[in-house]
């Protein structure tokens, strides 16, 4: 259903492009808007992994510095059929964490020294599955082609703006004042929309692979309780980055409604606690360590004061 429903979005979207396209009346406009657009995504496409790992100061760890969350990593993603991605940690306060990469070859899964130090394993297993969801859904692709299009509408309705578009066809001033304001506002709420679609995809596809929806369902609780208390400073700095992370890292949200870039919390845990009443509460068991017996040490290899949630 998930499939369909970003399918349909993603048409509406496009019938966006072309409607504000045809009161333009420039064909030639369109398409130079749609190139330019396209370029400047493609651009972020291959390089955005690098840009917000460098944006939030992330640094990449192997079995050597972090065994236990390096391992964690490797034993879901051979779990989910993918290869190894690459690790890193964010020394940030807020628990949460994001995936990376224009492909499962080249993708990157981002976890905070929050995230670690305040969850169980099996609760760090669920959230590390949901990253993983996304790459092997390459959402990451299906989100630059829908900026893509949000950015080619933006682009077409300040052409019309500004240049008025096509005497005979075009929407007038009015008209283009209303276009330039409308058709953007309108390309955001559909992709604000693909984008929460696409979480609910990946809380599904996340608990399958950790085998416990529960597992999952009880990090979300966790960490958007956190997201309340503990800001994320480069995150309000830079806000547009806010949809890549688990749960919003700005601010809580009480309900899904169209200027949010996450399902609320609570719906997202209901599916979740469905699923698992789906399963029988079994699901198939992550490993077979996964209540214990882990060294009394920090993921990244430094001694811990506490067990914390390793332990």
């Amino acid at each position: 259903m998930s499939y369909f429903k970003t399918a349909i979005l993603l048409a509406g979207l496009t019938g966006l492009f072309m409607g504000v396209g045809y009161l333009i009346g420039g064909a030639t406009g369109a398409t130079i808007a749609l190139v330019i657009a396209a370029a400047t995504n493609l651009f972020a496409y291959w390089n955005s992994d690098r840009m917000v790992l460098s944006m939030y100061g992330a640094h990449e760890v192997d079995q050597r510095t972090a065994p236990d969350l390096f391992n964690l990593v490797a034993e879901l993603a051979g779990r989910a059929g993918l290869p190894m991605p690459r690790v890193f940690l964010m020394d940030e306060p807020q628990p949460n964490a994001f995936a990376t990469g224009r492909n499962p070859q080249n993708a990157a899964v981002a976890v905070t020294t929050g995230l670690v130090q305040s969850v169980s394993r099996e609760e760090l297993a669920g959230v590390i599955a949901h990253e993983l969801a996304h790459i092997k859904n390459h959402d990451t692709l299906l989100m630059t082609i829908t900026a893509t299009i949000a950015g080619a509408v933006s682009m077409l309705a300040q052409f019309g703006m500004f240049f008025g578009g096509n005497r005979d066809n075009g929407p007038g001033i009015i008209g283009s004042i209303a276009m330039m304001i409308l058709a953007p506002l309108g390309a955001m709420l559909v992709q604000m929309a693909i984008s929460r679609t696409r979480e609910y995809a990946a809380d599904d596809l996340g608990a399958r692979i950790c085998g416990q929806p529960m597992w999952l369902a009880s990090a979300l609780a966790k960490i958007a309780n956190a997201a309340h208390v503990v800001p994320n400073v480069e995150a309000e700095r830079n806000p547009a980055t806010a949809h890549m992370f688990i749960i919003n890292p700005l601010s809580g949200q009480g309900m899904d409604n169209l200027f949010t870039t996450h399902p609320s919390t609570e719906n997202r845990i209901a599916a979740l606690q469905q699923l698992a009443a789906e399963l029988g509460a079994q699901g198939s068991t992550f490993s077979a360590n996964a209540r214990g017996n882990y060294p009394r040490r920090s993921p990244w290899g430094r001694p811990s004061a506490s067990r914390g949630p390793w332990g």
